[in-house]
């Protein structure tokens, strides 16, 4: 799977939450027969956000490993981009639910997905 980073002016980390879960999560998805991870990232953030990137946007930070937060019992291992949307905003659509910018402790509150409590959520 492809998962992003995306980060407002004030610093806070954008997690989205889909129909029928409870977790927040980095925005993204699985990939499409033939898709390269950064293909499958631009692809879920314009159909699940509305965002129009091009790859330059993208930046790889690499593959990371957490539990699943939707699928207990498993593991999701996502190539992660951070992304540049400069001043596009965000939008819930398709399958997500709710959108929330947040710190570290602004996230105290509600669930959020073991890959993004891990490794991206900022601790201002």
């Amino acid at each position: 799977m492809s998962a992003a980073v995306i980060m407002d002016a004030a610093g806070r980390l954008l997690l989205v939450r889909k129909a029928g879960t409870t977790a927040f999560m980095q925005p993204g998805g699985k990939p499409e027969p033939g898709e390269t991870p950064d293909v499958t990232l631009a692809r879920e953030l314009h159909e699940e956000l509305g965002l129009r990137l091009a790859l330059t946007d993208l930046e790889a930070l690499g593959e990371y490993s957490a539990a699943a937060a939707n699928e207990p019992g498993f593991v999701v291992v996502a190539d992660v981009f951070r992304v540049d949307i400069r001043d596009q905003i965000p939008e819930v659509s398709a399958e997500i639910e709710e959108l929330r910018w947040v710190t570290r402790a602004e996230a105290s509150d509600i669930e959020v997905a073991p890959l993004a409590a891990t490794y991206f959520l900022p601790e201002a």
